[in-house]
């Protein structure tokens, strides 16, 4: 990734404006340990406590990081319970990167996060709905087809 991802500038702007990058060596210890570490790159969102929330295990081309790292972001506000954080960023995944591979989760998590923010059922079977339509095949359809009968 050091040589294609990172260096590319609409990457570059996104990490240093909502990120605090840190690298650390698939086998330094005791972090590679502590976040099990095997393969590299290893990509984890942490919270401001360090709990990991979203981690990815591979190369990424630049279109495809930042739409994981919004993933990333969405999911820890997500469970910071702070929907309406979480909505914004899984809406810019969705209105930016509409054929990126983060897309079909972020439908996924805006239907829960309407759900959990409401409590009522409707986003959950929309959510299925626009994934039976877009992403027919996608593991995240499959997730949500229980919804469909809400």
């Amino acid at each position: 990734m050091d040589a294609v991802t990172y260096p590319n500038e609409s990457v570059t702007e996104f990490i240093q404006k909502n990120m605090i990058p840190l690298r650390v060596a698939f086998d330094a210890q005791p972090l590679a340990t502590d976040f099990n570490i095997k393969w590299t790159p290893t990509l984890i969102t942490l919270d401001a406590e360090g709990k990991e929330h979203h981690r990815t295990v591979g190369f990424l081309p630049p279109e495809e990081l930042t739409p994981s790292l919004l993933l990333g972001i969405a999911k820890t506000y997500f469970d910071q319970e702070k929907f309406s954080e979480a909505l914004s960023a899984l809406d810019k995944i969705l209105a930016e990167y509409p054929k990126s591979d983060s897309a079909p989760e972020a439908i996924y998590w805006r239907g829960v996060c309407g759900y959990k923010s409401t409590h009522h059922p409707k986003p959950l079977k929309e959510a299925y709905e626009q994934l039976q339509t877009k992403h027919p095949s996608s593991e995240w359809t499959k997730r949500a087809y229980p919804y469909r009968l809400l």
